[in-house]
């Protein structure tokens, strides 16, 4: 039996374009904790962007190495499965993020044996136990938010899709997966910030602790959709591969009409 399932194209084909999706936005998540410099790891100046009276430039998460692949199989899932595919992956995939949360929340209140929190003082970590909670240990706020913009992006990335499609038929690919892609990571470049950070910041407050300002709030999500928006455009050429690489591991005609099936969701 599962033989058969898997020498079937189609479903072969949605295990292992989904598994990439749970993959990049699994372990985007874990590495979203550290903050880069974009100007820095290549090796030039930063910007300096003037927003609001004050000058910013691309500090980013790091997350964002492997959010454009997530929102590229967002674009493919959706082509040849619909919006119901793309969906049930989307849900999955939240449920996994937050289960891996729990996971690291349940491993974070093990008692350290005295070794390991010594372990890598001659690498310059004083403590591994405040390390591995640093790291893994993000704030609730952050979690939610997180999770919170992923769902609603993929929602609206997959509803953009189709009314982009619906209007245009088959032609203009980059038209619709590029389009649905900048409208969706606008709405979670902000919202994951504004959970995240501008309310997180101000219901975890003890009294000194940095509060997020709004026009803070607002500058950083503005750097950082200006990084996502290039990113789309870079890679639109990256969807042609794909497609062309689908349409002749599936055969013109079986595409064609799994395409015709996912428009009729």
């Amino acid at each position: 039996m599962i033989h058969t399932i898997i020498r079937n194209k189609p479903t072969r084909l949605f295990i292992i374009l989904g598994g990439i999706f749970i993959a990049n936005a699994l372990i985007a998540e874990i590495i979203g904790v550290k903050i880069f410099s974009l100007e820095k790891t290549l090796g030039i100046q930063p910007f300096q962007i003037g927003l609001f009276g004050d000058v910013y430039s691309f500090n980013l998460t790091a997350g964002v190495l492997l959010w454009p692949v997530v929102f590229i199989m967002t674009d493919i899932i959706n082509e040849y499965y619909g919006m119901k595919g793309v969906r049930f992956l989307s849900w999955l995939t939240a449920g996994l993020i937050a289960f891996a949360f729990l996971t690291f929340y349940g491993a974070m209140q093990l008692t350290p044996a005295d070794f390991f929190v010594t372990s890598k003082q001659g690498s310059g970590v004083p403590d591994m136990e405040k390390a591995y909670n640093s790291v893994l240990g993000q704030g609730g706020f952050i979690i939610i938010g997180s999770l919170a913009a992923f769902i609603l992006s993929q929602l609206i990335d997959v509803f953009v899709f189709h009314k982009i499609k619906k209007t245009t038929g088959e032609k203009n690919i980059w038209l619709r997966a590029t389009g649905s892609t900048l409208v969706s990571q606008f709405i979670d470049s902000f919202v994951v910030l504004f959970i995240a950070f501008y309310v997180g910041t101000r219901v975890n407050s003890s009294g000194n602790d940095f509060v997020w300002p709004f026009k803070l709030f607002i500058a950083v999500g503005i750097v950082n959709y200006i990084y996502k928006f290039i990113i789309a455009i870079m890679l639109t050429p990256v969807i042609y591969l794909v497609h062309n690489w689908i349409e002749k591991y599936l055969g013109h005609e079986q595409a064609a009409e799994m395409k015709r099936a996912a428009m009729a969701d």
